[in-house]
This record gives structure tokens, C-alpha cells and sequence, in this order.
């Protein structure tokens, strides 16, 4: 079973992920912090993993502990639930088209993390949540789930959309990227024989 928990207890946060890689999307999300939540259903619902995702952070002081804590957490399971990732595709990537907002992501789940995030956004805050977050969350998960991921922006004005349309792209290069190969369900997708 391609599943996994993870727990991640420091001074500033509390976090817990559990995830299915053979999910239909569905989705638990609760951080207290309400746009973050709706990323991460998205994230769910579109890469047909199913998250259910616990956190609570030091929000007196601001939301970005907690964001960067879920990252890291996400792709820690990440790499639990792909063990040594035999039979997947490994490679995603998508072009997609919300509103205003065009994105595209490539990724590789290489176990080198690297991370490229060219996203124009123009306002400093989505309600109440910092758009800096975006490329935080980005990074951990990236850095902590081997993932070498790119993402950029074609065109887009508003904040939200653009925000929404790279949880999104990253979302459905992530699914192609786990499912399993039929043609190769037995081998790693590497000529080294591993990853």
C-alpha cells in the first residue's frame, strides 16, 4: 500500500500528514490558516492523493512556521508512501489555465531537490495569508519530498488565480508523476537502477 504518516513536533509548530497515493483526492485539511487549506485541497483533489492534514503553529507570531512545517511534513510522506518508487512514471508536468492566470510545472521525483518558482504575484496578501508563503511551501516540499520541481508563470493578474493555477499544475504533474507504469510496473525509472 502506497500510503504514509508522518508527524513533525518542534518548539513552533505540531503537524501531522497521512497520505494515499492510490487515492481519489479526498481531502482533511485543517492548519488555521483558511487560503492555505484551500491550496492544500487542491492539491489533493487534483493529483488524486488523499491528504488529511493536521497543524497548529505559533500564528501570534505569523503563518510562516506553519506553512513551511506542512511542506516539509508533505514531503517527507511523500517519500515514505513512494518507498523505492519502482513501477512509477517519475516524471509529470502540465500547462494549466485558470481565469487570467496560466501556469506551467515540470517535476522530477529524482531525490534531487531543486526548485525553480517564477511566479509574478501582485498583491503581498491573499486575505490574510502572505504570498511569500507560496514559494515557501514550495521549497520544503521540494526540498523534502527529492522533488526537482519548476514552476512558472505564463500570464496571470490576480493573485489568487495565479496562487491557485500553480497548486494546480503542481498537482497534476504530481499525479502523472506517481502513477504506476503498466509497462514497467517492476523496474525503477532510472538507468542507475535507483533513486
Amino acid at each position: 500500500m502506497r500510503k504514509a504518516s508522518i508527524s513533525r513536533k518542534t518548539a513552533e509548530t505540531g503537524i501531522s500528514v497521512e497520505i494515499n497515493l492510490d487515492g481519489t483526492g479526498l481531502y482533511d485539511n485543517q492548519t488555521g490558516v483558511g487560503f492555505f487549506d484551500h491550496m492544500l485541497d487542491q492539491l489533493s483533489r487534483h493529483s488524486l492523493i488523499d491528504f488529511t492534514i493536521r497543524a497548529k503553529g505559533d500564528y501570534h507570531i505569523d503563518d510562516h512556521h506553519t506553512v513551511e512545517d506542512t511542506g516539509i511534513a508533505l514531503g517527507q510522506a511523500l517519500v515514505q508512501a513512494l518507498g523505492d518508487k519502482k513501477g512509477i512514471r517519475r516524471y509529470g508536468s502540465c500547462h494549466l489555465a485558470m481565469d487570467d492566470a496560466q501556469v506551467r510545472c515540470a517535476l522530477d521525483l529524482s531525490a534531487r531537490p531543486y526548485l525553480i518558482c517564477n511566479l509574478d504575484l501582485p498583491s503581498q496578501k491573499i486575505g490574510t495569508f502572505d504570498t511569500e508563503l507560496v514559494r515557501e511551501f514550495f521549497q520544503a516540499l521540494s526540498t523534502h519530498g527529492g522533488i526537482t520541481l519548476h514552476i512558472d508563470q505564463l500570464h496571470g493578474f490576480n493573485s489568487h488565480h495565479i496562487v491557485e493555477a500553480a497548486f494546480k499544475a503542481v498537482a497534476r504533474a504530481l499525479r502523472e508523476a506517481v502513477e504506476t507504469d503498466p509497462r514497467k510496473t517492476d523496474a525503477i525509472p532510472s538507468t542507475k537502477g535507483a533513486l
